[in-house]
């Protein structure tokens, strides 16, 4: 990433907001201030977004709703930050699709490598469009309605994916043309929950291959690189409500 990623912090109280923000930019790194939900939603509208930091105990929509919003809308690494005594909270937000989390009070310095190692994970991959408005994706004939995550064929039936499945379909046709390893595709669809041994990212490839791109010897969608790991290789159309 040549440009310094963007940090956008939520929080809504003042104090941390700026000490954060301060810490951060004399780090190196882009930072945006929210007070909460509606702020965030508008600065995400506005500016590029690489890492959202979420403190949970927010009056409002707290940070698991937010979590949540942001888990449907995005595909932003997001990192909470959680009272000490919140052990639930922690595991919902995780369950939900964080990224990490820290408890308060912690060192800014320790939040600052949990945002570079977060990063790190996401950095080879290149920027995502902005997934906040409607979206339909179109290739061969299908259509994959993203707010709605349904995949439909060329007659307009709806084909059944699982959530692994849908989130590496979605990988794909994000990152057309561009060869994703193994790692990459375990980030983008299982996140934290992804084991560097963990061979089911080739399972969830077969199993998806065999709904939309069936024909193994001459793939028409999805190329296996051989020692590289996976490409899109149709043409991909966005169309946006």
């Amino acid at each position: 990433m040549s440009a310094a990623p963007t940090i956008l912090v939520v929080d809504d109280h003042r104090e941390i907001r700026d000490l954060l923000g301060r810490y951060l930019q004399d780090h190196g790194l882009k930072v945006l201030l929210a007070d909460g939900g509606d702020a965030m939603k508008r600065l995400m509208r506005d500016h590029r977004v690489d890492l959202v930091v979420l403190d949970i105990m927010m009056p409002g929509d707290d940070g698991l709703t937010l979590c949540r919003y942001l888990r449907e809308h995005t595909e932003l690494p997001v990192i909470l930050l959680t009272a000490m005594s919140e052990e639930t909270d922690r595991i919902v937000g995780l369950e939900m699709g964080a990224d990490d989390y820290l408890t308060k009070p912690f060192n800014p310095r320790e939040l600052l490598a949990r945002i570079k190692a977060v990063l790190r994970r996401t950095i080879a991959l290149p920027p995502q469009r902005n997934p906040m408005a409607g979206r339909q994706l179109t290739f061969e004939g299908w259509t994959l309605d993203v707010d709605h995550h349904q995949l439909t064929d060329a007659e307009g039936v709806e084909v059944s994916l699982s959530t692994a499945e849908y989130k590496l379909l979605l990988a794909f046709l994000e990152h057309a043309g561009r060869v994703l390893s193994r790692d990459q595709l375990m980030d983008l669809t299982l996140g934290r929950e992804a084991d560097a041994f963990d061979r089911s990212i080739d399972n969830h490839v077969s199993r998806l291959r065999r709904k939309i791109d069936p024909e193994s010897r001459r793939p028409k969608l999805i190329k296996t690189i051989w020692g590289g790991g996976y490409q899109w290789i149709a043409d991909v159309e966005d169309f946006r409500q």
